[in-house]
Parts: structure tokens; C-alpha cells; sequence
């Protein structure tokens, strides 16, 4: 089980990164379903690590990243799905 955790701190890690390079290259906008679906599971992926580790307050703050997120995928969602 451990290896499993380290296996998806790590990739939340690079999806987070990925999102962050992305926005700062330009190449992805911070108000893009990509951006936000990086950030999001990233955020959740860094949550169980954080959890299994015992580091509280980078739990919190994840949490925290990963609620903005998914609000923000959600706000997405709905804007595509309304009659414009």
C-alpha cells in the first residue's frame, strides 16, 4: 500500500506542475477545464498522500485546492450546458 501512495503523490505532483508550467507558458488558460482538471486531481491525489503521511495542514490546503477546483469545473460545466 505504501508504494501505491507514493505512486500517487507523485503524480499528483506532475499534474500540478503540468498545470502550472501550462498556465505559465501560456499555453493553457487559468480559467480552462484542462487548468482546473489538473489542479483538481492533483490536489485530490495529494490529499491521500498528505493524509497517509500525517502532514495536516498541506491535507487542508489541498482540500482547500481541490473544493476551488471542482467548483470551478462545476461553474464550467454549467456555463457550456445553458441556452445561450
Amino acid at each position: 500500500m505504501s508504494i501505491f501512495i507514493e505512486i500517487v503523490g507523485w503524480a499528483g505532483a506532475i499534474l500540478v506542475l503540468i498545470a502550472y508550467v501550462g498556465v505559465s507558458t501560456g499555453r493553457l488558460s487559468g480559467g480552462s477545464a484542462t487548468f482546473q482538471w489538473l489542479n483538481a486531481v492533483g490536489a485530490a491525489f495529494f490529499i491521500l498522500n498528505t493524509w497517509w503521511h500525517g502532514a495536516f495542514p498541506s491535507m487542508v490546503l489541498n482540500i482547500i485546492w481541490a473544493v476551488v477546483g471542482f467548483t470551478t469545473l462545476w461553474r464550467i460545466f454549467r456555463r457550456r450546458m445553458s441556452p445561450s
